[in-house]
């Protein structure tokens, strides 16, 4: 007989700027993004939405500066000259909070929500409240 291990916990607190990057990180997969480049994205907008409301610099040029002629978009979107890339999303999201829970709980509980219809307002804080760290 097998007794049934225990959730996985967080390493660190999770955040809302997690639940959230993740959030986007789904929705654009969903949207067609390839899976690398949505994980770039949901890191880059997550920072973009953090700095707007702690009343940072907005880190992209005003549409009035940007050229007329529309540009090809690069694979990763910057902030501060800084691709945010795959690998930068797995270690600031993923390696922060643990592969295993990021992978078994994190995650899937995101898609779950996503599925149901559920707004990134109304899961943020539920769902972070069952996730303690690790003592």
């Amino acid at each position: 007989m097998s007794v049934p291990t225990a959730a996985p916990k967080p390493k660190m607190p999770i955040r809302r700027f997690d639940i959230f990057a993740e959030y986007k990180r789904q929705e654009a997969i969903r949207d067609g993004q390839p899976a690398d480049e949505a994980k770039g994205y949901g890191l880059w907008v997550a920072k973009i939405v953090a700095a707007r409301r702690f009343g940072k610099k907005k880190p992209e040029a005003a549409a009035s500066d940007r050229p007329a002629k529309p540009q090809r978009r690069a694979k990763w979107r910057k902030l501060d000259d800084k691709p945010q890339t795959d690998k930068l999303f797995e270690q600031e999201i993923v390696s922060r909070m643990g592969v295993t829970f990021y992978k078994r709980v994190f995650s899937p509980a995101i898609r779950q929500a996503i599925k149901k219809g559920s707004s990134y307002e109304s899961i943020r804080d539920a769902l972070r409240a069952d996730w303690k760290p690790a003592p």
